[in-house]
């Protein structure tokens, strides 16, 4: 019996394209991202040398042509930077996907009707955070269809239709990233909140009157603070918000409220591009200098003492028919008393939709820096996220906006009171 000869064996396969991609580590692109870090670095040393060249030999024709390759080092590492960047990066859609089974499950859950609108999955943003902020959303979106959105009689009652809609958004501003979270329900009662508050002592009532509606929304990010009618499953027992708010901080972004009775309620998360390199401006208050995220800085002002007042035991400053709350920066270190000084620069930032004035000795300028995280048993406090070395060496301390904010309005009361705790808020 004969065989078949096999027709297979000398068959040419054809040629398949060659991969246009290739898988890598995280870590490997965490490695190459460091090593850019300490490019930047060597720049500002470079930089910093160059000045004192300058100084030195003015009229050296040198001068010229280390500027030219100093122009040239910092496009190219410019160009470096970004594309490293861009490994790291993948759209918010990674994030969202998640959420439809959530919205369906809880809305099941509770007997209600809720659609899901996504929008701008295509925006871009850096994996390490991506992954940190989806327990916080995931707490956003639950309570959304949990709390936010009535069930389908109660809407019908309302003029509303029966299916209640949540939506996500995310898109770019400047160096940040603003994810949406929005909710077409009974939104938030802000004098219900105020009076769960007073209720559980977290403020007293004359605080209560002086609060701003921005600032008395922010009371649900207090920790245990719940203005939920019932306890379910789902949420209601208080705990929550204050950890959404804890993240947020931690990445160095903010959470903003804008809420509407019987409209909604829309919640704005913004977060930096990148933990690992950020731009900051730089302040010296007295021997140290420190810094703080460029974009939560709206603008610099002078003022002098004499136009510092005091409100309800808050120092205040009048500017461009505003009153802004100061902050003194040199306050955090408790060890040392902060020198009395003729005039003074008040840097202007936004801590979510509200402004503060940190009161600083001399300006130093705009900086790039390299994030460097600290060690727990160096710096024992949540006022300093990280820190960064300048080109001569110098260690720049960087702050945390929020908690400094924060600390700070306690410190003053306790002080007022006079039973600040011996660690004080020294940094």
């Amino acid at each position: 019996m004969s065989r078949r000869p096999n027709r297979t064996r000398n068959r040419v396969l054809p040629l398949l394209p060659p991969p246009k991609t290739v898988c890598a580590s995280i870590r490997r692109i965490d490695d190459v991202l460091n090593l850019v870090g300490e490019l930047i670095l060597g720049k500002s040393m470079l930089q910093q040398t160059m000045l004192e060249f300058d100084k030195r030999f003015t009229k050296d024709p040198l001068r010229s042509k280390f500027g030219d390759a100093l122009a040239f080092q910092a496009r190219v590492l410019n160009d470096l930077q970004k594309s490293v960047m861009k490994i790291r990066m993948v759209p918010v859609e990674h994030l969202f996907r998640r959420f439809p089974r959530i919205v369906r499950d809880v809305s099941k859950a509770r007997g209600k009707e809720v659609g899901l609108a996504v929008s701008g999955q295509e925006t871009d943003l850096d994996k390490s955070i991506l992954d940190v902020l989806a327990e916080p959303m995931a707490h956003l979106v639950r309570n959304a269809v949990d709390h936010g959105i009535e069930l389908p009689a109660d809407r019908i009652a309302a003029g509303k239709p029966a299916q209640g809609t949540l939506r996500l958004n995310a898109y770019h501003q400047g160096n940040q990233v603003v994810i949406e979270v929005s909710d077409d329900g009974n939104g938030i009662d802000v004098k219900k909140v105020v009076a769960r508050a007073i209720e559980r002592r977290v403020i007293s009532h004359e605080e209560a009157n002086r609060f701003s509606e921005a600032e008395a929304l922010h009371l649900i990010f207090h920790p245990g603070l719940s203005t939920a009618e019932e306890v379910t499953e789902i949420s209601g027992r208080g705990v929550g918000m204050d950890v959404v708010k804890t993240v947020l901080d931690r990445l160095k972004g903010t959470i903003e409220i804008r809420t509407k009775l019987g409209q909604g309620t829309t919640f704005l998360l913004k977060v930096p591009l990148t933990m690992a390199i950020i731009k900051a401006l730089l302040f010296h208050v007295g021997e140290k200098i420190y810094a703080v995220p460029l974009s939560s800085v709206q603008e610099i002002a002078r003022a002098k003492e004499s136009e510092i007042h005091r409100v309800d035991q808050h120092e205040v400053l009048k500017l461009r028919e505003e009153v802004l709350t100061l902050v003194r920066v040199g306050k955090l270190n408790r060890k040392s008393t902060p020198a009395a000084r003729k005039k003074l620069f008040i840097v202007v930032i936004n801590v979510s939709d509200r402004k503060f004035g940190l009161v600083v000795d001399k300006m130093v300028g705009e900086e790039e820096l390299v994030i460097k995280a600290l060690d727990d048993q160096l710096v024992a406090t949540d006022l300093v996220s990280g820190a960064s070395i300048l080109g001569d060496g110098t260690v720049v301390l960087i702050l945390n906006i929020s908690a400094v904010v924060t600390r700070l309005g306690r410190v003053a009361s306790e002080l007022r009171s006079g039973n600040l705790n011996a660690k004080g808020a020294s940094v």
